[in-house]
């Protein structure tokens, strides 16, 4: 299961960040999360929890954004939207597309006390 190692990596961000910052406790983390991430986000978040006990995050509300997905259609040469890795695309229905946006997971904000 990697969204282990995900939390784990969250964890990491979130302590650097509200210890530059002098913070005392973690309120609120935001992630986006892309929805061609592979991340299952369920896993993730109980995953979360267990990592971040006794942590300055310990009872943080996470908060999880989406990202859609988008894919490159090398047929009609153009940015279409994607709804899962290797579908087809949604103009011409063809199979060569690349993915351009959605793939993505990061920590967009940390909200401290």
């Amino acid at each position: 299961m990697h969204e282990m190692s995900l939390a784990e990596s969250v964890r990491g961000i979130v302590e650097d960040a509200a210890g530059a910052q002098g913070a005392q406790r973690v309120k609120t983390v935001v992630l986006e999360i892309g929805e061609l991430s592979s991340v299952e986000v369920e896993a993730l978040r109980f995953c979360l929890d267990v990592v971040l006990r006794d942590s300055l995050a310990d009872g943080a509300a996470i908060e999880i954004e989406a990202v859609p997905g988008v894919g490159w259609c090398l047929a009609c040469d153009r940015s279409v939207p994607l709804a899962q890795r290797y579908d087809p695309c949604p103009e011409c229905g063809g199979y060569q597309l690349r993915p351009t946006g959605g793939t993505e997971m990061r920590v967009k904000e940390i909200e401290v006390e």
